[in-house]
């Protein structure tokens, strides 16, 4: 009986040994196989923050959508302005009815402006009062390190 018990323990501690040796595999298995995340390539960040930019300027929140500006832009335009503008240009163009991606091109240099990290994206717009426009928004790393828009036409 004595030599049962023995044999009993002997084979929980080997059984508790290769649990362990099996969760310490699992673990490094996991470490190892962590998942290299690349970078967003530029242009998917600066997209990203041309989008949300312009959801301020299609819901008419102007003077948010200065304020989310770059630095460079409200270094140009001053709120007041760019609200008067915006408003004036955006207004009789009426509701957003679709924004299709056209183009878009990453540059360090745009003519007029200081070396830096430059999108230019197009859009097909399509406007309740206007069928086919194309914007352009230029987002810019800002001093931060953020994409933030630093241009907008509609032709």
């Amino acid at each position: 009986m004595r030599e049962r018990h023995r044999q009993a323990a002997a084979q929980q501690g080997l059984v508790m040994i290769l649990c362990i040796l099996l969760m310490t595999t699992y673990l490094m298995a996991c470490v190892a196989a962590e998942p290299v995340v690349a970078p967003d390539k530029p242009e998917d960040a600066a997209q990203n923050a041309a989008e949300s930019w312009l959801k301020l300027v299609d819901d008419g929140h102007y003077a948010a959508s200065w304020e989310q500006a770059a630095k460079l832009f409200k270094g140009v335009v001053r709120q007041a302005d760019w609200e008067h503008m915006a408003g004036g240009v955006r207004s009789p163009l009426g509701r957003l009815v679709s924004r299709k991606l056209k183009s878009r091109e990453y540059t360090e240099k745009m003519p007029g402006a200081p070396d830096g990290k430059y999108v230019i994206i197009q859009y097909d717009t399509v406007f309740e009062n206007k069928a086919a426009a194309v914007e352009t928004v230029i987002p810019m790393v800002d001093p931060d390190n953020a994409w933030r828009v630093s241009g907008y036409f509609i032709r």
